[in-house]
């Protein structure tokens, strides 16, 4: 009896010791990511990249327009051979605008991936250097909605912000 007495203390004195040397803290790095001018940079850039391939779908599109309109109009003088060439002709159209479009969900997604990749990079790095500096064994990611009850005092956020140089927004005039 007193040896497990004497094991469940060391026990309890060995868990509140490691327990004191951890260190946890937290960061919304969604809003830090925000927060970066990289990431208002890239944000643009990617609408610019979506604009022109919408673009280029529009133009597709107006020409099968074109094309199907042109055929209708024509079709009464065809001939049965050349309707079925022109049908042919404008199922491959209509297939290529369908395959764009898909096509162009997934380069739009891989583009974003490459302008957005190195700019979490960063944050993540700074982010561990902060971690590292104050002492923090773990850092949790607030963004995901995970986190019931936050001491202030271990939100990284503004610490990671001086680290990577982002300034507050000016607040705005009052009473304007």
């Amino acid at each position: 009896m007193k040896k497990l007495l004497l094991v469940a203390v060391m026990a309890a004195g060995m868990f509140s010791s490691a327990s004191a040397q951890t260190k946890i803290g937290y960061i919304n790095t969604d809003e830090l990511i925000s927060l970066m001018p990289e990431a208002v940079k890239a944000d643009a850039e990617i609408k610019e990249f979506q604009t022109s391939l919408q673009q280029q779908g529009q133009t597709l599109q107006t020409e099968a327009d074109q094309k199907r309109d042109q055929y209708f109009k024509d079709s009464v003088n065809l001939s049965q051979s050349m309707k079925e060439i022109r049908r042919g002709e404008l199922v491959k159209l209509y297939t290529r605008l369908q395959n764009y479009d898909q096509e162009m969900q997934e380069k739009s997604a891989q583009y974003a991936q490459t302008k957005i990749i190195p700019i979490r990079q960063k944050a993540l790095d700074a982010i561990k250097a902060v971690a590292k500096e104050k002492g923090y064994t773990y850092v949790l990611d607030e963004s995901q909605g995970h986190l019931l009850v936050m001491p202030p005092g271990d939100d990284l956020l503004a610490a990671v912000k001086t680290k990577l140089g982002i300034k507050d927004p000016a607040p705005a005039a009052a009473g304007k």
